[in-house]
């Protein structure tokens, strides 16, 4: 677990994806995105897995994500990733709630 100290230090920023590209060197089925996260941050490279929800990667284009921006870089094979996307995954409410 971490403290909050530690969450603290965590930076979160909201960006719009500009690109998406298939990734196919990467192990796991995976995007190539270029992140736009405004003037004080600009535009970042992502290696996203995001490709089940998102079968069509044009889906994908002018969308907005929240990833975290002060992690270092990270080589997933040929691909230098610069931020890391966060997600969750969708649930049915019918799994997990009952209706009274």
């Amino acid at each position: 677990m971490i403290d909050m100290a530690q969450f603290d230090a965590v930076e979160m920023r909201v960006g719009t994806i500009l690109e998406v590209r298939e990734f196919p060197e990467a192990h796991k089925p995976a995007y190539k995105l270029r992140i736009d996260f405004g003037p004080e941050l600009g535009i970042k490279n992502s290696s996203a897995r995001i490709t089940r929800p998102y079968g069509d990667p044009e889906e994908l284009r002018g969308k907005q994500v929240v990833a975290v921006t002060n992690l270092s870089p990270r080589r997933v094979g040929p691909f230098v990733s610069e931020v890391l996307v966060l997600g969750i995954e969708y649930m049915r409410m019918s799994e997990y709630a009952t209706s009274s």
